[in-house]
């Protein structure tokens, strides 16, 4: 069946019976992170909400509880911002035995001001990218103890406002720019599926980015008014646009992480850039790219193989 920018996750899921499938969806007390798992749920997955406020993921997942029926709904505290909470969880979640057949990494941050995390990286890079790195990298056990499991990483197609600076990734000496450095951090977000692939799409273990669609939740807490005017989203006297085109719901937004998840049309492919349910396309015109389409260095194998020993460097977790 074909999907598009307007499918729901439901709708993707319609005729899946996830029963036995084990989930993790890190961010998924809120937004759409929250909506994947809840979807994943009501298909029958047992999924657990990995998030830094325990009790807002409590809550999630009561309420997911709730509402699917599925009682195999769980929270576990994760901070993305410091390598000893991931190494917590990761240790935690392999104790329990179980394997892992769908991860998806889905939280993150956006244009923030100048922070840096526990361990000293830049905050949005830390967090969308390096984080993520090293939680996937922790869980490989389970991902290799289920059947050709799937990792899931949220890019963007803002990914075409930065590639990854190799030289200076962690703004140690160049100026700060937050939305460069988000791009950056979606840029690795994609190499990152790339690289995963690469390593270990042989043993069946495969992952592939995301573009969800632009949707208001949290993610644009840290935006000012100046900012929502500047962007569009806004008018001048700061009231949203109820107007804006392309704009999704968290239902919509979440329909491509979980098509990413279960569409058998990606049984055993990796390394893509998915996006409105569909496998996107490289663009290498000069003007900027349409839906659909990604600049080609979101997926270049030399950058994903440069990017993937700079994480293990960095973060001194190895595959």
């Amino acid at each position: 069946m074909t999907f598009d920018e307007h499918s729901t996750a439901d709708e993707v899921l319609r005729g899946h019976d996830l029963t036995g499938t084990e989930v993790i969806v890190t961010g998924g007390a809120a937004g759409i992170g929250a909506e994947t798992a809840r979807a994943l749920a009501a298909a029958g997955a047992r999924v657990v909400l990995a998030a830094r406020d325990r009790e807002r993921g409590e809550r999630a997942a009561a309420a997911m509880r709730a509402a699917t029926g599925n009682p195999a709904v769980e929270f576990r505290t994760l901070r993305l911002d410091a390598l000893d909470s991931v190494h917590a969880f990761g240790a935690e979640y392999l104790a329990t035995g179980r394997r892992l057949d769908l991860l998806v990494n889905n939280a993150g941050i956006m244009a923030t001001p100048f922070t840096r995390t526990a361990d000293g990286f830049e905050s949005q890079f830390g967090v969308n990218h390096l984080g993520h790195f090293a939680l996937t990298v922790e869980l490989l056990p389970a991902l290799r103890a289920a059947d050709r499991a799937r990792v899931v990483a949220l890019s963007s197609r803002a990914h075409r406002r930065s590639d990854v600076d190799f030289t200076d990734p962690n703004y140690e000496d160049r100026p700060y720019d937050p939305w460069r450095a988000y791009g950056q951090s979606k840029t690795a977000n994609g190499l990152f599926a790339v690289g995963f692939t690469a390593r270990y799409g042989a043993s069946g273990i495969t992952a592939n980015a995301v573009m969800p669609g632009a949707i208001m939740t949290d993610l644009q807490r840290h935006l000012s008014a100046a900012d929502y005017r500047e962007l569009g989203w806004a008018d001048e006297q700061g009231a949203l646009r109820t107007d804006m085109p392309g704009w999704k719901t968290a239902a919509q937004g979440a329909a491509t992480s979980v098509w990413a998840a279960v569409a058998p049309e990606l049984a055993g492919r990796g390394g893509l850039y998915l996006d409105n349910c569909a496998v996107g396309q490289p663009w290498t015109a000069d003007d900027v790219p349409p839906t659909g389409h990604y600049l080609p260095y979101l997926t270049d194998p030399g950058h994903a193989g440069q990017l993937w020993e700079l994480s293990e460097k960095l973060t001194g977790v190895r595959g």
